[in-house]
């Protein structure tokens, strides 16, 4: 079942309306989970990041051994001529994403230049005014880069957030904290996370367990550049229970302000609106 509606699908060399069928039963990407993809947003005729997107869906695929055949101005093109059928008040969330069709040898590792590509448009809204979420901690871990390929966003480590997403709704929360192999914190289920004390904002310092995303990079490029502080460095549970304030960074939603860590409760704080002020600002501008 699709997430969203007003679908529009580029396969094998055109674009087509609806939910078009693009995987084989045989296809490597079927039955051994050799699929990348990447997502970016359309929002009031603007689709900001668009070409970081596509060139990360690329690097992805390198990761993943897939061998990736479009090259990013192509992809950007694409989707650009696919996003002329909705209108500029449409929120779109654009999924380009690539999928070995043949194995090599021994079947297991992708067969080099064997591989399915399709760009999938559909019509989500961004969240409501006013949305936020909570936040509680979940047994699962992200994994490490010796045990799975947490350098591209593959198809197949959404499982694990799956499970941690719905250890977390179980519980009455709406996310997971997420902790890397050493028990610190990494990031959430579903996106990276930033706290806030005393004005000052803190992030999981990249260690190889999670992405970087591109979103969490703008806010912290637009934040530094506003003035505010920002910090890149390791994050125990307690610096969350004792924060100011918390919001959530992804390509879906942007911005997610955080009432909740379990027993702790925060507001909605001015860091948090300034974050999506900014980035708004910046879209707009970009």
């Amino acid at each position: 079942m699709a997430t969203g509606t007003h679908i529009r699908t580029y396969f094998d060399g055109q674009w087509h309306d609806g939910d078009v069928m693009i995987m084989r039963a045989a296809d490597h990407g079927s039955w051994l989970g050799t699929t990348v993809f990447d997502g970016a947003r359309y929002v009031n005729g603007m689709a900001p990041d668009l070409e970081a997107h596509c060139a990360r869906v690329n690097h992805s695929a390198t990761a993943l051994m897939i061998t990736p055949t479009v090259a990013t101005a192509d992809m950007v093109a694409l989707v650009r001529e696919g996003l002329e059928a909705y209108g500029p008040d449409e929120a779109v969330y654009i999924r380009p994403m690539y999928w070995a069709l043949d194995g090599g040898d021994l079947g297991v590792n992708p067969k080099e230049g064997a591989t399915g590509f399709a760009i999938c448009l559909e019509a989500i809204p961004m969240a409501p005014e006013g949305s936020s979420t909570t936040l509680t901690t979940t047994r699962f871990r992200r994994p490490v880069m010796e045990d799975n390929v947490v350098n591209a966003k593959a198809g197949c480590l959404y499982p694990n957030n799956a499970r941690m997403l719905m250890e977390a709704r179980a519980k009455g929360f709406g996310n997971a904290l997420v902790a890397d192999a050493m028990g610190n914190v990494a990031e959430t289920a579903t996106a990276n996370v930033f706290m806030v004390k005393d004005g000052e904002v803190f992030t999981p310092i990249p260690n190889g367990t999670f992405l970087a995303g591109i979103t969490r990079a703008r806010h912290m490029s637009n934040l530094a550049a506003d003035g505010t502080k920002v910090h890149e460095t390791v994050l125990t549970f307690q610096d969350f229970h004792d924060a100011d304030e918390v919001f959530l960074s992804g390509n879906m939603m942007k911005v997610t302000p955080v009432t909740a860590f379990d027993d702790t409760s925060y507001q909605v704080g001015p860091v948090t609106r300034r974050a999506r002020e900014l980035y708004w600002d910046w879209a707009a501008s970009a």
